[in-house]
């Protein structure tokens, strides 16, 4: 059962403007970025040419380079706002520029510090001068090796994981409750809703009391609106399906898509809560809007909440986590970081990219009493390419924790592990204290993939969570483990 205390008549949020300039201004530092990892590529290819003795090898590097660079501004184009484009158009030449242009990337600062040392060698030992053509070439050919892998194949395997959270002071009547979370979908060109039917099919699967999308839904634009509407109307959950919105669903048009989803009976929730029950105990389920652009509102999203009662926040943007636990919520459910995207394999969330950006960045945190988990997101933004990051389907298990603020990890058997509270107090990384269930399931392959599409649950470098044996692991799951198709990290 599900009732609203929001304030109906109070729109949750005024229109704010897009953020164009800092758009503008981040495109215009990826382009030139672009224009400068294209110099390596344009010499790697020479000695490519060299190596195959074709005619005229600077002349062919050169011109490689120059339509490398050139080909981007296509590829931006189209993606601000989202576009729909013909399959055979995104298949045979969006995906491999992009390969491409990863590989591009992946080369750039190995060959910047190979230019710098490897002529100081030189003069070190009195030899000529001469630059490491073949440094260029072996690292863009790695580079379109390892983001082949990511861009093909990595981003189309997605964990299915089941974990459970300790919240102290649970309701012992909430003990058990499971919530489905989907982030970052980021449905369109390269992201088709195939796969987002896919994902809300595993999350089915699953049987989840109550199911939640934390935002980021589309990348841009309006086109794929009705897409991912869909894909989110798909989802089945007894106490319902809500969302939070990101700030990519609002580079275009927001008002349109929180219509579509409730066409397809979703509830968008704007710095606004609803009273959930479950087993006769309730649930302050509250969701803040976009702090991107300024629409969130954390006061008002709990204005109603009774007093006492577990709360659980939707917030698409980790960083207001502080802010949450001082105004008492137990559990943050938030997105947008994608773990980095790409990071070091089984060591993601120490090294990857979202650490550059992000405090919190993937995984559970603890402060106080309140917890938070950073979902890895299942689309991908900028270029299309997962590594070290698996999108992943969740499954979260409320378990009632009244050890006071402790933080238990009963699966692996160590002792609980406490935090400060308080304001000095620092939000820690921390496995939310139960087991990790482990399943094996097996996908249709996504239309226009060539590559079948199976989901998967393992323990990951997020936590020091533990596999815990699955009673309920589907029959299937167990077929397909057995014949051992694991997917690749």
């Amino acid at each position: 059962m599900t009732t609203s205390t929001a304030d109906e008549s109070v729109h949750p949020a005024q229109h704010v403007p897009r953020p164009r300039a800092r758009v503008s201004r981040f495109l215009q530092i990826v382009l030139l970025a672009t224009f400068a990892a294209h110099v390596p590529v344009a010499l790697a290819v020479v000695e490519i040419a060299r190596r195959f003795d074709a005619p005229m090898p600077w002349a062919v590097g050169i011109a490689w380079g120059l339509l490398g660079s050139a080909l981007f501004i296509g590829r931006a184009r189209a993606s601000l706002p989202d576009r729909r484009r013909h399959p055979a158009l995104v298949r045979f030449v969006d995906i491999p520029y992009f390969i491409h242009w990863c590989a591009a990337v992946w080369a750039f600062i190995p060959s910047v510090l190979a230019t710098v040392v490897v002529p100081v060698i030189d003069i070190a030992r009195g030899s000529p001068v001469h630059l490491p053509m073949g440094w260029y070439a072996g690292c863009y050919l790695s580079g379109l090796v390892v983001c082949g892998y990511g861009i093909l194949v990595r981003r189309r395997w997605f964990q299915v994981v089941e974990r459970e959270v300790h919240i102290p002071g649970l309701d012992a009547r909430l003990d058990g409750l499971r919530i489905a979370q989907l982030s970052d979908l980021h449905v369109g060109t390269l992201t088709p809703r195939t796969w987002g039917l896919a994902w809300s099919r595993a999350a089915n699967r699953r049987a989840p009391d109550l199911a939640v999308v934390t935002g980021d839904l589309v990348t841009s634009g309006t086109q794929y609106h009705e897409d991912v509407a869909g894909v989110i109307g798909a989802l089945r959950a007894r106490l319902g399906v809500y969302v939070s919105m990101g700030n990519h669903d609002y580079f275009g048009e927001g008002e349109p898509l929180i219509s579509s989803l409730g066409a397809h009976g979703a509830r968008v929730l704007r710095n606004e809560g609803v009273v959930v029950e479950h087993g006769g105990a309730k649930v302050w389920l509250a969701a803040i809007d976009d702090t991107w652009t300024r629409r969130d509102d954390l006061a008002r999203a709990l204005r109603d909440r009774p007093p006492g009662m577990t709360t659980i926040l939707l917030a698409h943007d980790p960083s207001r986590f502080d802010e949450a636990a001082a105004a008492g919520v137990h559990l943050v459910l938030s997105g947008h970081t994608h773990g980095g995207q790409i990071a070091v394999p089984f060591f993601s969330r120490a090294i990857g990219l979202a650490n550059l950006a992000h405090r919190y960045r993937l995984g559970f945190y603890r402060l106080g009493r309140s917890t938070l988990y950073v979902h890895p997101g299942l689309g991908t933004t900028g270029p299309p390419m997962r590594l070290g990051v698996a999108p992943e389907v969740t499954i979260l298990v409320l378990r009632a924790d009244h050890s006071s603020g402790t933080h238990s990890n009963r699966a692996s058997g160590s002792s609980p592990r406490y935090t400060r509270s308080g304001a000095s107090a620092r939000a820690r990384p921390r496995n939310a204290g139960g087991r990790v269930s482990i399943g094996v399931e097996s996908l249709s392959p996504p239309a226009p993939a060539a590559f079948s599409t199976i989901s998967r649950s393992d323990s990951d470098s997020r936590g020091s969570s533990t596999m815990g044996a699955s009673s309920g692991r589907p029959a299937a799951a167990r077929a397909v483990a057995k014949a051992s198709r694991r997917p690749p990290r």
